[in-house]
């Protein structure tokens, strides 16, 4: 009798949990609850660096679609870039896909969301020239999305398109 008395009150503890966390907004499924729309890749135009030499960096541009009925929130987004076929990160991107408040209503869409690398090509040809130049190597991004204390989830995969971005 005393042991059925002593596993009763964490039984209780563990219910009452069970059901204040259900009732709380328990996290999503950010990755089932997005979708990516409006997707454009490429270079951007950084500018001139070092005095003469221009910059180009990989870009990714989406807005994501809740295709939930619910409203979302407090979603995370990383991008990282990598040469095509190789395991290192060449650079990534960290921030808010959906902060708290406001929030995503359901089946809104967000404002574009531009991620890029702080890595790239400086060369002193011209743009163009450099996405067409024989050393250059393809790059690709992927997006993860994270909600909580939920472990980080890849969305999509894109490769970086040889287009010069100048926005």
């Amino acid at each position: 009798m005393a042991s059925l008395l002593t596993r009763t009150p964490g039984l209780a503890l563990v219910a009452v949990l069970a059901l204040f966390s259900s009732s709380c907004g328990a996290s999503v499924d950010a990755v089932a609850a997005l979708e990516p729309v409006d997707v454009v890749t490429g270079w951007f135009d950084y500018g001139i660096i070092e005095g003469q030499k221009n910059k180009l960096v990989p870009s990714v541009t989406l807005k994501l679609r809740n295709k939930t009925g619910e409203p979302l929130k407090s979603i995370q987004i990383n991008a990282i870039f990598r040469a095509v076929n190789a395991p290192e990160m060449w650079g990534e991107y960290f921030g808010w896909a959906i902060p708290r408040d406001p929030g995503l209503a359901a089946g809104a869409a967000t404002d574009p969301l531009v991620m890029r690398s702080t890595l790239g090509y400086t060369g002193t040809q011209p743009r163009m020239q450099m996405l067409q130049n024989k050393e250059f190597v393809d790059v690709k991004v992927e997006i993860y999305l994270k909600q909580g204390s939920k472990v980080w989830a890849k969305l999509a995969e894109y490769p970086i398109q040889r287009q010069l971005l100048t926005r």
